[in-house]
């Protein structure tokens, strides 16, 4: 499944996606580190969910969530393709600013 790219347009998608990255959540943890309220953290990761970025278990009362990895890697090798469209443009700066730095004027 393609992740749409409105997923992650969303900041506090892409901030849990961070936060999952160190290790699996609670809802509420998420909820407080984001600064959101639980509805609003719930409603993100019910996003999150249904592209296919998160898992969840349930554990008793409490709901852990983890991230996929496998979609990000399948959206890295499609973006793989235009990874030279900006490529040059970055060692075309870095030659500029390179060049500036041996420029004492």
């Amino acid at each position: 499944m393609p992740i749409p790219f409105d997923v992650l347009a969303e900041p506090s998608r892409r901030r849990i996606l961070d936060l999952l990255l160190e290790r699996p959540h609670l809802v509420g943890e998420l909820t407080e580190q984001l600064g959101l309220s639980q509805p609003g953290t719930s409603k993100h990761l019910r996003v999150l969910r249904a592209a296919g970025l998160v898992q969840v278990r349930q554990d008793a009362q409490r709901r852990w969530y983890a991230l996929r990895p496998e979609p990000l890697a399948e959206l890295d090798a499609w973006l793989a393709h235009y990874r030279h469209l900006w490529t040059g443009s970055l060692d075309a700066l870095e030659r500029h600013l390179d060049a500036m730095e041996d420029d004492p004027r």
